[in-house]
């Protein structure tokens, strides 16, 4: 067993391999030594490392571990909620465990009810300075995706739901869309093949210009629907805020 009560004080280096965790309630800079395991739940020392949920029964006391071995950290769930990692990945405790890249990496321990418990980790990689208060330096704005007008027109109307913020928006069908658009824009033709026009254009080239969520079929893997693809399409755009909820106004319009 690692000894927590040097870890707890943060003393390792922040070089190349350093592990950062960080729950509400503390956190711990470990540096990279075969062999070494981090615990994280909500018992106590000595047998967790790291508290997370202390008060949530939920939460198991050893809820995950994060071992450094083959010169990466391999994270493990061994509690009995599921673990959440980015872009919706599920850990189960008979789930293998998984690298860590450099950088960072949240993870969310669900607890009672609606509760999830985030756990912030970051490994120093070797281009990489470790975590460095950066308070004066300017803001980096969101990548915001061109769209000429008919496009952003199609899309705020065809992603209504998402700019409304609901739980589980899907996209408008094309027929409503194409209904809702000749009421908008009576002079303007659109039809249902146009949509499908315009929107595979938009995937196209959205695509090859590095958009982070699939928007192309994959031949290999057998591909999602077209409907999941326009979700995909329209979920990047809200999240990046390209389109934004005051965009709704040039459906009033």
């Amino acid at each position: 067993m690692n000894n927590p009560a040097s870890l707890a004080r943060g003393v390792a280096p922040a070089g190349p391999g350093t592990l950062h965790a960080r729950s509400v309630t503390g956190g711990i800079r470990v540096g990279p030594r075969p062999g070494l395991t981090i615990r994280f739940g909500r018992g106590e020392r000595p047998d967790t490392d790291l508290a997370v949920g202390d008060d949530d029964l939920r939460v198991s006391r050893q809820h995950g571990e994060l071992t450094y071995r083959g010169h990466q950290w391999w994270l493990r769930n061994t509690g009995r909620q599921l673990v959440r990692l980015p872009h919706g990945r599920l850990m189960h405790s008979s789930s293998e465990p998984i690298p860590l890249a450099a950088g960072y990496t949240p993870l969310f321990v669900k607890g009672s009810g609606f509760r999830e418990h985030l756990v912030e980790l970051y490994v120093t990689g070797h281009d990489q300075p470790g975590l460095v208060p950066r308070r004066q330096a300017a803001t980096l704005p969101p990548r915001i995706w061109p769209l000429d007008d008919d496009e952003r027109l199609l899309l705020i109307v065809l992603g209504q739901h998402y700019l409304l913020y609901e739980d589980g928006p899907r996209p408008l069908s094309y027929r409503r869309a194409a209904a809702q658009l000749a009421y908008l824009r009576p002079d303007a033709n659109w039809s249902e093949r146009r949509i499908e026009h315009k929107i595979k254009d938009v995937r196209l080239r959205l695509q090859s210009a590095g958009f982070p969520h699939p928007l192309l079929h994959d031949k290999a893997t057998g591909a999602p629907s077209d409907n999941n693809l326009l979700h995909n399409l329209l979920r990047g755009l809200v999240e990046s805020t390209t389109l934004v909820p005051p965009d709704l106004e040039l459906m009033d319009d």
